[in-house]
């Protein structure tokens, strides 16, 4: 079988030409592709696999500490130690040169396209033909990808369709922002071509792109366009609105917000539904999290072979013999991972039974210890979050032949391996004893699975019709069936109070002001846990406008309640002496102080000029899109003057045309 590490590990040769390309940071200082790459090449089937393979850019496990299922730290889910500065209005600058504003990837890729659509078109390329449709099909899928990429990024961007001559007025003229909408347009545009012509069966099998990968992508794309036009409406984060910094330098613009909002939330509907049709939920057996090694649901993040689940769509494979791995496996099994889940996010996650924790009746145990936490929650956060005495290998024992557990949260520790909140992340454990051997991580990394689509259809559709229709109650309860709560989503809103609810999940609200609407709210609290550690949460934070709030209301994130009979577990065996050290006692600190409250803050143990965000996570409107770099600008001005105020470009809302300056807010 041919996966996606043997492609990488052994492509063909020529392609080996185009890898270098992808780190160039702007198309302006590049001879065209075509005068490196052979003529004769993109002309047979496993040209073209070649070529395709080597242009997947998927976030994928690998490098130090819990590798993708560490994509969400520095948002209200989870907490690594050190913060970002996205949440420091002051500290996030613009840059002088490179940045994300580049066109390598989306280069690399217009080659392809122009040069093998032609080939296929006149039958020049010789092979299987319904692979060679498959490739076809990727090579849009793969711009398409590169293009929301920089969407999330920017906002508005070029839209370049094929590779551009080394002349400076042309690359100037094709460096002129087109509004975000269109851009949006453009990739839902190329991922229709791709799902014409993929399958769902290529060689290689669900590590390459499928059709139903590209289904589920498109239902993304739009679901984020079409929901950042909603919240984002009447402000410079939208053509046309307020202080637009486009306004004038847009040729040919005009916009309906509504209808563009329209257009894409049933574009999401129509993408989400066809793979939610088709593809079943894995089986979740609802164990209580001490034994999961026989629970598809859990097993689906953590196994070598993730083939034979339906609900996976495309994904990684690796072989460590090969000399490709990762790490994500020792720092989850044998750690914390310099990670760790808020309260926030742990005290948002319902009971079995429906139920918020806070209502009255609700069965909740408290909080004194992680099982405490854990007992009779939705199961999602019982298979997917740690506590200390449950099986962690189950393919060998300790030297007296006990089981090997899971040990006390290690908070105090070196800080690659820290339980950085004292709830700790097990989804991805896969509990083989050789994932926790350093580097030697073999298991899958899934890119797309089906329950996304079942999220979005969702929410587009209460979006847009402003009622849970028959199709998305369906989805919506075989959610909750799966994840063991009670699926009357109904009994959930009824006891949701927002002004609870706002405590602990910054998507309590949209534009700074709290939702009136719980069935919505319950929706977004839905997607929360079904994608936990998943990589997805600051990617719906900024759709849904949820940060306004923090630019005038601070939040100081929290984590397990440590100042109660937990504090026990931390004392000196010989001595009995307490190995906390609080701000302001003798020693460097390790944790935070009880006097402030019960619950771990792990960004208030160190409270020196150093530590800028001790009071708390705030925010800049602005940091809802990046800033261009100015180099950039100097390059792109018609007249040579390399002022960047006479730049073709315009740079985003609230950032200034002066290198390492902040937001202007």
């Amino acid at each position: 079988m041919i996966r996606y590490k043997k492609a990488i590990k052994h492509g063909f040769a020529a392609a080996a030409l185009v890898i270098g390309l992808s780190s160039c940071n702007d198309f302006l200082d590049r001879a065209p592709l075509s005068e490196v790459t052979p003529e004769v090449f993109l002309k047979t089937e496993a040209d073209l696999a070649a070529y395709t393979i080597n242009a997947y850019g998927f976030p994928t496990h690998g490098g130090f500490n819990v590798g993708t299922f560490g994509i969400d730290n520095g948002t209200d889910n989870q907490a690594t130690s050190n913060a970002s500065n996205i949440w420091i209005p002051g500290e996030r600058r613009v840059p002088q040169s490179g940045g994300g504003w580049s066109f390598g990837g989306i280069r690399n890729i217009n080659y392809f396209l122009q040069n093998a659509v032609p080939a296929w078109e006149a039958g020049q390329i010789s092979g299987n033909s319904i692979n060679i449709d498959h490739y076809i099909g990727e090579g849009y899928f793969l711009r398409a990808y590169e293009y929301f990429n920089k969407l999330q990024t920017f906002g508005d961007f070029p839209i370049i369709r094929g590779t551009l001559p080394d002349d400076l007025d042309k690359l100037t003229e094709a460096s002129k922002r087109r509004p975000r909408n269109e851009v949006a347009r453009f990739i839902i545009s190329d991922l229709d071509s791709a799902i014409m012509l993929l399958g769902d069966n290529p060689l290689g099998g669900k590590v390459r792109i499928t059709k139903n990968a590209a289904l589920l992508f498109k239902s993304r794309v739009a679901l984020y366009e079409g929901t950042w036009l909603k919240y984002h409406k009447g402000t410079a984060h939208v053509p046309g609105g307020p202080g637009w910094p486009g306004e004038g330098k847009v040729d040919g613009f005009s916009i309906n917000i509504d209808s563009e909002i329209e257009y894409f939330l049933a574009e999401a509907m129509d993408a989400a539904e066809q793979v939610a049709d088709q593809i079943p939920l894995e089986t979740n057996t609802k164990d209580n999290g001490y034994d999961s090694s026989d629970n598809p649901y859990f097993t689906m993040f953590g196994s070598e072979d993730l083939t034979g689940y339906q609900e996976v769509l495309l994904w990684r494979d690796y072989d460590p013999s090969l000399n490709i791995n990762h790490n994500t496996g020792h720092y989850i099994n044998r750690n914390g991972g310099n990670t760790g889940y808020t309260r926030e996010f742990v005290d948002n996650v319902l009971m079995a039974n429906g139920l918020p924790i806070y209502a009255p009746a609700s069965g909740y145990a408290g909080d004194d210890f992680i099982a405490d936490v854990k007992k009779d929650r939705d199961n999602r956060l019982q298979i997917f979050m740690k506590a200390p005495g449950e099986l962690r290998v189950d393919d060998r024992t300790n030297t007296d032949g006990s089981a090997i557990l899971e040990e006390t949260p290690d908070i105090i520790g070196l800080l690659e391996t820290k339980y950085v909140t004292g709830y700790a992340l097990k989804k991805g454990m896969s509990y083989a004893f050789e994932q926790g051997e350093g580097n030697r991580g073999s298991t899958g990394s899934i890119v797309f699975r089906a329950a996304e689509a079942y999220l979005n259809y969702l929410e587009a559709s209460y979006l847009k019709e402003g009622v849970v229709t028959g199709k998305a109650e369906t989805y919506w309860k075989a959610i909750r069936d799966r994840a063991g709560v009670n699926n009357d989503f109904m009994i959930t809103v009824a006891a949701t109070d927002m002004n609870i609810e706002a405590q602990n999940d910054f998507a309590a609200y949209s534009a700074g002001v709290l939702l009136s609407d719980k069935v919505l709210y319950n929706i977004r609290r839905e997607r929360r846990v079904e994608l936990m550690a998943e990589g997805m949460r600051m990617f719906d934070l900024k759709r849904w406008r949820a940060l306004d709030q923090l630019k005038t209301d601070p939040h100081i994130i929290e984590g397990f309640k440590l100042w109660g009979p937990m504090k026990e577990w931390y004392k000196d065996e010989e001595t009995g002496k307490t190995l906390l050290i609080q701000p302001n006692e003798e020693g460097t600190p390790n944790v935070s102080s009880e006097a402030e409250g019960e619950y771990l803050r792990p960004y208030r143990i160190v409270l020196g000029a150093t530590n800028l965000v001790k009071d708390g996570y705030r925010w800049a409107y602005a940091h809802y899109l990046e800033p261009i770099a100015i180099q950039h600008f100097i390059i792109t001005t018609p007249d040579g003057s390399g002022s960047p105020e006479n730049s073709v470009i315009y740079q985003n809302p609230g950032w200034p045309l002066q290198a390492n300056s902040a937001a202007t807010e």
